[in-house]
């Protein structure tokens, strides 16, 4: 009898994890009408590579969006959110990208640095 509870809780741990919301290391390369549309990164700070095809969600209607300048600051809200004019200057944005728990929107972009890079 231990060994079913025991057994089934271990089940119950792990099959959890798999329902939590998602964190994408991303690269936005555009904003439009509410969808974002990005690319996962692969490696960490200036090695970060690309990876895989472009991928669009929608954002939910109230979409956090904060930047973090330094490692240790707290972030700070981004005003006007997915309609920031850092969106439409066609540029390459570094974020960190969560998602709910069904993997299907975007529930909060978190930016990193200044702002984003040109693309080529």
């Amino acid at each position: 009898m231990l060994r079913k509870v025991i057994a089934t809780s271990l089940v119950l741990v792990l099959s959890v994890g798999v329902v939590f919301a998602d964190e994408i290391r991303a690269v936005i390369t555009k904003v439009e009408d509410n969808k974002v549309s990005f690319f996962k990164l692969e490696g960490k700070g200036k090695e970060a590579k690309k990876t895989g095809d472009e991928i669009t969600l929608p954002a939910i209607k109230d979409v956090k969006v904060v930047r973090q300048k330094k490692k240790g600051e707290e972030p700070e809200p981004i005003e006007g959110g997915l309609s920031h004019k850092m969106f439409s200057r066609g540029k390459e944005i570094r974020a960190l990208i969560v998602t709910d728990d069904d993997n299907k929107k975007i529930k909060e972009i978190r930016i990193f640095g200044g702002g984003g890079k040109k693309k080529q």
